[in-house]
């Protein structure tokens, strides 16, 4: 089992930035990916941006050059640094951990934009 714990969400302004954490604890394996999904009320739950153990980032089209997903390996965490947001933005943030076949949700994190 992994748990996953979110923070950092909050309501910001247009054109403001955020910071999101994802800390994971559990049965941890190495070799995991480690990203965020979004989901907006109405709509269905979508990729933002996933980053693997090592290798390449993968963003949705709609965040790229916008938003950055970084972690540190030594804390078993993931972030996602959330710049220029725009209302379109807003949505529940949902850390995801994957390793193989298993995956794993946090509980979610509210973020709103709106002046």
């Amino acid at each position: 089992q992994v748990h996953l714990v979110e923070s950092g969400g909050g309501l910001v302004q247009p054109g403001g930035s955020l910071r999101l954490s994802c800390t994971a604890s559990g049965s941890i394996f190495r070799f995991n990916t480690m990203g965020w999904y979004r989901q907006a009320p109405g709509k269905e739950r979508e990729l933002v941006a996933e980053q693997p153990y090592s290798g390449s980032t993968n963003y949705a089209d709609s965040v790229k050059g916008r938003f950055t997903v970084s972690r540190d390996n030594t804390k078993n965490a993931a972030y996602l640094q959330m710049n220029s947001v725009k209302p379109e933005d807003t949505a529940v943030y949902y850390c995801h951990y994957l390793y193989g076949r298993s995956e794993y949700w946090g509980q979610g994190t509210q973020v709103t934009v709106s002046s």
